[in-house]
């Protein structure tokens, strides 16, 4: 099963790939642990990447996309994966579906967290407050203004995947607001197990 998971950060796309990954033994593929570890290993592809990185500059798609081909040909992936976190764009969303394509594959699922902006920046603060309470370090990006500008530019960049995806009538929709479990189980309505 080949899923893809979209929605705002803080959405709880991160919690529901974990139960993803344990209900269906399909691993979840961080593009940013895939750069890692392809620069890591020294694949064609991960000393391209350094390269660009070592200058300062942003990987190009086809770099992203040349790391998400090698990856999904690895053993774990075989059954299928979760991305979280990539596509970004509709540009990598085109270059998915044309590398999937090529490989004789393609998406079973475009699941989109579907929350309130302002409810989602209240959830945040709260989780800050809780983390802070425990005595734990409060994620960077947990700030209520880091966390507010890295929403505007997935408003800006990302949701037009929704679009995208729904032209094509792939995307599926969950309400990010509801519940851990029971988002969890329309996902299972969604994806049929």
């Amino acid at each position: 099963m080949r899923i893809i998971l979209l929605g705002p950060p803080g959405a709880g796309k991160g919690t529901q790939a974990a139960r993803l990954v344990e209900r269906l033994g399909i691993p979840q593929l961080s593009t940013g642990d895939m750069l890692r570890a392809a620069v890591a290993a020294g694949t064609p592809v991960g000393l391209k990447a350094k390269a660009i990185m070592d200058r300062g500059d942003l990987v190009s798609d086809e770099v992203v996309l040349g790391i998400v081909a090698d990856r999904i040909e690895e053993a774990d992936a075989q059954k299928g994966f979760i991305l979280d976190g990539f596509p970004r764009t509709v540009a990598q969303a085109e270059g998915l579906d044309k590398m999937l394509a090529g490989k004789g594959l393609k998406l079973d699922a475009v699941i989109e967290f579907k929350v309130d902006h302002e409810a989602l920046v209240d959830r945040i603060v709260k989780r800050a407050k809780e983390t802070e309470a425990r005595g734990e370090a409060v994620r960077k990006d947990d700030n209520p203004d880091v966390f507010k500008t890295r929403l505007e530019a997935y408003k800006a960049q990302t949701a037009p995947l929704s679009s995208y995806y729904a032209s094509k009538g792939d995307l599926k929709t969950v309400d990010g607001m509801k519940a851990i479990d029971e988002v969890t189980e329309a996902i299972k309505g969604i994806l049929g197990r």
